[in-house]
């Protein structure tokens, strides 16, 4: 038997009034997924532990069969582990997003998508004018970055917020409190100076696109909690491919093969059909593979129904089709969204998620579509969520 995880990150939402109360999975065309959740098991999961932030750490943690309020430590530390930045006692690291403030607001949390070699200059910038022994900023991919500080361990008890959770609101009440956030913020309004004049902002404001003027620091994290790896938790060989840190970030930690495959983005323009083909073809010495696609979340992020529906079709008729025509031989598919991104929140939320469980000994218990309303009509619910993987593969 063979399996395939597929995670829409952030597909599912909330009723949109502007739509006849449709959510954005009941907006998108996807016969693929609803031809699945008719033949298979259909029902809500509950990935994000009551208290814990609904972040995709918390809940991709889950969806890989490992209970978070047990191994989870900070979003921050699991994509430090990602890029290979050690992190030893003493040492905590940050994330750290180029963002765009403008007139005291959040303007954009990700400087308008600004793209990776872009940023790698700026942060290289940082590192030049505010890295010291006690600083140090690490690139990553697009926006996202990471800050890791020596000999500051009270910078964890700062209170911080994800700039995704503050579209177009004043930043002054959202900045870092409490203990240890003086340092965060000196270190945000130095970048400022820093990032101004930079000739990649320069540019970038010249061809009318949104520049990065500071970074901010949230979701700081420790050393991490070490999990057992995959083949030992669950005895199956794995592999995963995503465009995002946090997920290779996890996937490493519980030594899951990382796929690296060309054209895979965390945005509308990801290479899906690359993106499927690689999946499979790790099939061929794995017994299951996760595949995580970033787009619907961007898309809910910034407000956008018609992109995260664009999205979420995508994936079904690039990505679904290819799997379910797949002849290498017996296959179980798993497919969710590992939390709620609703456009009209522009955040995650923390409510219980559909998902289809598909294949051998699966079988259809009412459902006619891949949609909340549908799997919640089911009565089928999964709470803890870390128990989902356990249904899948015994």
């Amino acid at each position: 038997m063979k399996y395939i995880v597929l995670i829409m990150d952030g597909a599912a939402g909330l009723p949109l009034p502007e739509h006849d109360g449709r959510t954005t999975l009941e907006l998108a065309d996807t016969p693929n997924l609803d031809s699945m959740a008719g033949d298979g098991m259909v029902g809500l999961v509950r990935t994000v532990p009551e208290g814990m932030e609904p972040s995709s750490a918390c809940a991709c943690m889950s969806v890989l069969g490992y209970d978070p309020g047990q191994y989870y430590r900070g979003r921050a530390v699991i994509e430090a582990r990602s890029m290979g930045i050690p992190v030893v006692r003493g040492e905590v690291v940050f994330r750290c997003n180029l963002v765009a403030v403008r007139d005291g607001c959040m303007w954009s949390y990700g400087s308008g998508h600004i793209s990776t070699g872009e940023a790698e200059q700026l942060v290289d910038a940082l590192n030049r004018s505010l890295g010291s022994e006690e600083v140090h900023f690490y690139p990553g991919v697009g926006y996202r970055h990471i800050c890791k500080l020596k000999g500051r361990s009270d910078t964890l008890r700062a209170v911080c917020t994800p700039p995704h959770d503050i579209p177009d609101q004043p930043i002054d009440v959202h900045l870092p409190r409490g203990r240890g956030s003086r340092y965060l913020r000196e270190l945000m309004t130095a970048s400022q100076e820093v990032l101004r004049e930079h000739p990649v902002n320069v540019a970038r404001a010249a061809r009318g696109e949104i520049p990065a003027t500071t970074i901010w620091l949230f979701w700081g994290s420790g050393t991490a909690l070490e999990m057992p790896a995959f083949r030992l938790h669950h005895g199956l060989s794995a592999a995963m491919t995503s465009a995002v840190d946090l997920l290779n970030g996890l996937a490493r930690m519980a030594q899951i093969d990382v796929l690296s495959i060309p054209g895979v983005t965390d945005g509308l323009d990801n290479d899906c059909t690359a993106q499927a083909e690689g999946a499979l073809r790790a099939l061929d010495d794995h017994d299951l593979v996760v595949v995580h696609i970033e787009a619907p979340d961007e898309a809910a992020h910034v407000g956008s129904v018609k992109d995260k529906v664009e999205a979420i079709q995508r994936i079904d008729r690039e990505v679904v089709s290819r799997f379910l025509a797949w002849n290498g031989g017996p296959l179980r598919m798993l497919i969710l969204p590992d939390h709620p991104t609703p456009v009209t929140l522009r955040t995650h939320t923390a409510e219980p998620v559909p998902f289809i469980l598909w294949g051998k000994g699966f079988n259809g218990n009412g459902a006619t579509a891949f949609t909340e309303a549908e799997a919640g009509s089911t009565g089928l619910s999964i709470d803890p969520g870390y128990n989902i993987m356990g249904m899948l593969i015994h």
